[in-house]
């Protein structure tokens, strides 16, 4: 073996004992024996204010909010979200979380877990509330914000548990993107002035809270429009000036009468104004239909009895229009049921000012209560 030949041994048996310490080496560090130091992290960060703020409002409210399991002797089961409004144990939610269960239970986020009992319900505005134990935990009322105050552009967010993952309560955060939007139910009734926001809302949310950046409830989680059910369309709260209104009679009464005027219709259109040549000035919402017996049919209403085709399809004419309820104008139908929503129940007078062949009339009219809703 030549010099070249055994420096190059020695250079291979080198090798070979650096490769065995090293690997004895890692093997150590990976079994505990010697510590490796770790990548290093960027200096603290600094959140903005606004992220101050937002985390500030989430740990001030989330006590109060509450994740809902609901199930059924039948083995079904869901989830919702809802929170809490008052000491004595009471928590609003939507009725469609809770309708049907047999089984309630209520997670809050120290991870106490309480049964709850349904107190009371109403389909036509979604609302439900149900009760814990106020004895087995500490309760943190909400505030409600006056959703009448509420403007399109306003910064709010969403809290709640969803997709059924109990209590990891998710913050999301968004605006109001429109107002006065309304959802038409599977009974063909409405429920009026829902806020509409971007803030993006799963199922699961439904029943929690939508909040100002004060922390303050505007509004109920309710609904979606998506075609993949997720957050990647725009969602709709039930207003907090609606929930304020009808759950203390949840609570008292365990239901709510809505007010009824025993009507169907629509908004006028350019082609009822052309059809029946209305003035300029006249507008409102058209009787399409007057229910047999109903309030409206009491007081004297006449539905239409045309219809002209359109090439978005027929639309009725020659009925009673509608432009003033207790001298309130109705530009649209939603006023309207606004109107009757939030400023009547059954059993009151309103009066309705009516344009008819040619003429304005006023025919005062006694509300009835809704038929029910709850087949």
């Amino acid at each position: 073996m030549n010099h070249k030949q055994r420096f190059a041994a020695v250079i291979v048996a080198l090798a070979f004992v650096l490769g065995i310490v090293v690997g004895v080496v890692g093997v150590q560090a990976q079994g505990g024996d010697s510590v490796m130091t770790p990548l290093p992290a960027a200096e603290t960060y600094q959140p903005s204010q606004g992220e101050a703020d937002l985390s500030a409002v989430y740990e001030q409210v989330i006590p109060s909010i509450v994740n809902i399991s609901v199930a059924t002797r039948r083995g079904g089961y869901g989830t919702g979200s809802g929170f809490v409004i008052d000491t004595q144990g009471h928590i609003v939610t939507n009725n469609h979380v809770v309708e049907g269960a047999d089984y309630i239970e209520v997670a809050f986020v120290d991870n106490t877990v309480l049964s709850a009992e349904l107190v009371g319900r109403d389909p036509d505005s979604d609302l439900a509330v149900i009760k814990v134990d106020p004895s087995a935990i500490a309760l943190t009322p909400v505030q409600f914000a006056d959703s009448s105050e509420v403007f399109i552009g306003q910064e709010v967010m969403a809290i709640g548990s969803p997709f059924g993952a109990g209590q990891a309560f998710t913050l999301t955060t968004g605006i109001v993107s429109g107002l006065d939007r309304s959802l038409r139910q599977a009974n063909q009734f409405s429920i009026p002035e829902l806020i509409q926001t971007d803030a993006a809302i799963n199922p699961g949310n439904s029943g929690g809270p939508l909040l100002d950046r004060a922390g303050r409830v505007v509004g109920v989680n309710t609904a979606i429009l998506s075609e993949s059910r997720t957050a990647s369309g725009v969602g709709f709260a039930i207003p907090a000036n609606t929930v304020r209104r009808i759950v203390p009679y949840l609570v008292a009464d365990g239901a709510f009468d809505h007010s009824w005027l025993g009507i169907s219709g629509t908004t006028v259109g350019a082609t009822q104004i052309e059809a029946m040549n209305l003035p300029g000035d006249v507008r409102g919402a058209i009787v399409s239909e007057v229910v047999r017996g109903g309030p409206a049919a009491a007081a004297g209403l006449r539905g239409a009895t045309d219809a002209v085709n359109t090439p978005f399809g027929p639309v009725v004419v020659n009925g009673d229009i509608i432009v003033a309820i207790d001298d309130q104008p109705i530009t649209q139908m939603s006023d309207l049921i606004a109107y009757l929503e939030s400023r009547t129940l059954p059993g009151d007078t309103v009066t309705l000012r009516i344009w008819r062949d040619g003429q304005y009339l006023d025919l005062p009219v006694t509300l009835q209560a809704r038929p029910t809703s709850d087949l």
